[in-house]
């Protein structure tokens, strides 16, 4: 074996000897800006809900969960019908473990003719794209990381993939796409489309889940783990033609999504409006923080999520990385030269963000 991290006796598949595992840091840090989650925590009510709902599943815990969970699947129906004004059921969306196993299901599942995305998106898609043996091409984007839908367009035509992925908003950019252009996408497009809306509520587009009707190669990927503050409890979901979903019964594990975590769930699902409820003051927040980075002289890419990628610092990305670190503040390190990106916290976490900021930013002037 050529990868000198591995030792000769270890059966490797050599497709993934190179590959490291996928992981932000997780250091102590004042402010923890660096995976996107939801600043906000769960009230008491919900968390004291959600103990008693699980106190009354763990006494059937001998027993399977129920292998489809069709009620939580019709309850995240009713969810996306109330955003949407759609009229989906149980049969049309698909629940697992956070969206991740919902790509690795999709790639199983179709990934023999290959997929594309357009790069820099969400980094898991390529690395799940190689652990399945799925050919992937990387999409190119302008110079500015904006998505030129004509010339996606031509590039999906080109490879002729089985799969293609368009990220909106995308991650880490935060751009969002608008409807008219994933139609655009959608009746040009050969096999799927999957379009991965997991910041969908904070941003202003309508989401592609209307077209799914009129498109039954559409596939839309939901999670709970941002705007619900549920990125601990593992809850992905998809919604799509029922054809679709019944090809993810083939690939998916028995009894994949346990008792607990589709109770945890359900009870979230009854706490929406206060969960969601914190969507707005991100959204404000973000803003925000944002004129406050063009304030610096910075360049900040325009974001519909609740995250911003900026540039216009005069340190390498590692270098101011790791200067705010020091200052308290973790926030990540995308890969991309020059750039970095901030989760988008609570007014105290912002300010706290600014505040090393402008101070990084001093010190390399001087």
């Amino acid at each position: 074996m050529t990868d000198s991290r591995w030792p000769d006796w270890l059966p490797l598949r050599k497709s993934l000897a190179p590959l490291s595992a996928y992981g932000a840091p997780q250091v102590d840090a004042e402010a923890t800006l660096n995976t996107n989650e939801n600043p906000f925590p769960l009230s008491q009510e919900l968390v004291k809900a959600i103990a008693a709902r699980l106190s009354e599943v763990c006494a059937n815990l001998n027993r399977y969960p129920d292998r489809d969970a069709l009620e939580l699947r019709s309850k995240l129906a009713s969810y996306i019908n109330d955003q949407s004004g759609t009229s989906f059921s149980a049969p049309e969306v698909w629940v697992a473990n956070g969206s991740n196993e919902i790509i690795q299901s999709l790639f199983l599942a179709f990934g023999d003719q290959g997929a594309i995305g357009f790069t820099p998106s969400y980094s898991m898609h390529p690395l799940i794209a190689r652990v399945t043996s799925t050919q992937w091409i990387d999409g190119q984007r302008r110079s500015d990381y904006s998505l030129d839908i004509d010339d996606a367009i031509k590039q999906i035509v080109k490879a002729a993939p089985a799969l293609t992925f368009i990220t909106t908003p995308n991650n880490p950019t935060g751009e969002a796409i608008s409807i008219a252009e994933i139609e655009k996408i959608a009746q040009s497009v050969p096999g799927l489309l999957v379009v991965d809306e997991a910041y969908a509520e904070f941003s202003e587009e309508q989401s592609a889940v209307t077209l799914i009707s009129q498109y039954p190669q559409i596939i839309v990927i939901r999670t709970m783990s941002k705007a619900f503050s549920f990125a601990g409890a593992r809850v992905g979901y998809l919604l799509a033609h029922p054809s679709v979903v019944e090809a993810m019964m083939l690939v998916r594990l028995p009894y994949h999504l346990s008792t607990l975590t589709q109770g945890a769930a359900l009870v979230a699902l009854d706490f929406k409006s206060e969960l969601l409820s914190g969507v707005a003051e991100l959204r404000s927040e973000r803003d925000r923080v944002a004129a406050s980075l063009r304030e610096m002289g910075l360049t900040v890419l325009p974001s519909q999520a609740n995250f911003l990628l900026f540039t216009g610092f005069q340190s390498s990305s590692p270098q101011l990385w790791q200067a705010m670190l020091d200052h308290g503040i973790l926030i990540r390190d995308v890969g991309l030269s020059g750039y970095l990106r901030t989760t988008i916290g609570t007014g105290a976490e912002n300010e706290k963000f600014l505040h090393a900021l402008r101070e990084c930013l001093a010190k390399e002037k001087s």
